[in-house]
């Protein structure tokens, strides 16, 4: 068994960081809002630093349930979600605005949606 006040308390700090990088992304609507001018540049910097935390996070979850928790969730590419974060982490020069902006739009209100209902479940 494991630390469930702990696991929810992660996944409060990870739903949070969903709620910014939503609210952040809210007024991008093209890839040129993020590489078009200093101001995108920095909106996609702070999202990236979102995506770094929602990824540890998400580690931390796996490390304290023994991967027992998320894989009971397989609408979310989970491996992919903690993936994003090495990838910006380690890679951070070669970060693909293209590839943020796609993840903002399309991954992040399905994840923030799954994290809800294992809020719920726990």
């Amino acid at each position: 068994m494991y630390d469930r006040d702990l696991v929810r308390e992660i996944l409060s700090q990870i739903l949070k960081a969903l709620d910014t990088v939503i609210y952040r992304f809210e007024p991008v609507k093209t890839l040129a809002d993020f590489s078009g001018s200093p101001t995108g540049m920095e909106k996609l910097d702070a999202i990236c630093m979102q995506l770094i935390a929602i990824g540890e996070g998400l580690k931390n979850v796996d490390k304290i349930t023994n991967n027992s928790l998320l894989s009971q969730y397989p609408e979310i590419n989970w491996k992919g979600a903690k993936a994003m974060r090495d990838i910006i982490s380690h890679h951070y020069f070669e970060i693909d605005a293209e590839i943020i902006f796609e993840v903002c739009q399309n991954k992040i209100k399905p994840l923030h949606h799954t994290i809800e209902k294992i809020l719920k479940n726990l």
